[in-house]
């Protein structure tokens, strides 16, 4: 997420998450997850979040394969994958990254994504911190064991050096175009002091777009908006980002949804048509609607402005999700959901005639840092810790007998 981000005690047992908002601290948040509690909220709407699998540390990204398997791959911050294969969480790691990655706060092993044809070729691509601080991105294969990938397959495509060490942005997903795209934070810090946001030369703060099955490590598509541009990174699709931590394509219609997270007062929500690139999204001459450097006059008319915008009032990092085209929550087919990950709230955004409107459905106590999309376009959110799990989301429902029921 951000700069108000993670801590750890020396204690296993113990998670505390920091909110940060001008250096102040939400000690009674602190307090109540040092004794082991969650604050209760009640639920807001008409969906609720329903247990997969719980004891799953650390959990980052939720992502499915597609090769119609219907198992879920599990990141964790540490550096493992595990697989849940539709009951359990298998017990032996899909792969174990831990001895390259750098975790923890906002490093570690931030994302996966699974090749088009992964069915045939077992390719899958990985971004993480190495133990030098820098973000890399690596193409892996599976064995001819499904459930394992081969460790010495890994093959390094692209190394970005990271000046700070926040704002990693991590997300990896292929596009409709089957080219990867890759988000990048703006490399930390606070307020962008390097201008990287808005820098054409440098690949910090940008969405970037790759060719993986052309080139020694990987191609410039020739679409790409900046490939003959002189002294700006041809492998840039959108830029002006602070930390686009998690992104999705709509799977119905290609449009691109980002999840941008804020400085110290407004997070954000970016949307782009599908195949629309070259857009910049104002980082740093903007933090959502709202002029930062300069604060005034900030925006000649050049900028795209986020379709959907909060203040800290009602979280402090926004998780980016999906738009929904599954089956299971029916009346919500078409909504846009993302959350936040000091809040915990879920909201459900709709456009009509051009005007995007979120409402709050739930109001959880989790602390979710992803959402996930299986194969038959159903939800599920991480809860974020030592002892994190994995839920679906469901129609609201209710306990009876101790058991979550479907009303």
């Amino acid at each position: 997420m951000n700069q108000r981000g993670i801590t750890r005690t020396g204690l296993a047992s113990m998670q505390i998450v920091s909110l940060r908002e001008h250096g102040k601290i939400s000690l009674l948040l602190l307090v109540c997850l040092a004794l082991g509690t969650r604050l209760a909220r009640p639920a807001a709407g008409d969906i609720d979040v329903q247990l997969v699998a719980d004891n799953i540390p650390f959990l980052v990204d939720i992502e499915n394969a597609g090769d119609g398997s219907g198992r879920l791959f599990l990141v964790q911050q540490r550096g493992q994958i595990v697989i849940y294969d539709g009951s359990q969480v298998l017990r032996t790691p899909f792969l174990d990254l831990n001895n390259r990655v750098l975790c923890c706060g906002e490093r570690g092993l931030l994302g996966l994504a699974f090749h088009p044809n992964y069915a045939n070729n077992g390719y899958f691509f990985v971004n993480y911190i190495d133990q030098s601080g820098n973000t890399v991105i690596e193409r892996y294969q599976a064995s001819a064991n499904p459930s394992l990938a081969d460790p010495n397959s890994g093959r390094t495509l692209l190394t970005q050096q990271q000046p700070y060490s926040n704002h990693k942005g991590g997300q990896l997903r292929f596009g409709p175009d089957g080219f990867l795209y890759i988000a990048l934070g703006d490399g930390g810090s606070g307020g962008d002091p390097l201008n990287n946001g808005q820098s054409l030369d440098t690949l910090l703060g940008k969405l970037l777009r790759i060719d993986v099955d052309r080139g020694n490590t990987y191609a410039i598509p020739p679409g790409n908006p900046f490939a003959n541009t002189v002294g700006a990174r041809g492998e840039i699709w959108d830029y002006g980002f602070r930390n686009p931590w998690r992104f999705s394509f709509d799977r119905g219609t290609g449009d691109l949804f980002i999840g941008d997270v804020g400085e110290a007062l407004r997070e954000e929500i970016d949307f782009e048509s599908a195949g629309n690139g070259g857009k910049n999204y104002g980082w740093r001459l903007m933090e959502g609607s709202h002029c930062y450097e300069p604060p005034v006059n900030c925006n000649s008319g050049s900028l795209v402005l986020p379709i959907l915008e909060y203040s800290h009032t009602f979280g402090c990092a926004v998780i980016g999700g999906f738009r929904y085209r599954g089956k299971l929550l029916a009346a919500h087919i078409g909504t846009y959901f993302y959350s936040d990950w000091c809040s915990g709230r879920i909201w459900g955004a709709t456009n009509t005639d051009g005007t995007w409107t979120a409402t709050q459905l739930l109001d959880s106590s989790l602390s979710v840092t992803t959402f996930g999309e299986d194969e038959d376009g159903e939800l599920y959110v991480s809860n974020y810790g030592s002892n994190g799990g994995l839920y679906r989301l469901v129609p609201a429902a209710k306990k009876r007998g101790g058991q979550l029921t479907s009303q």
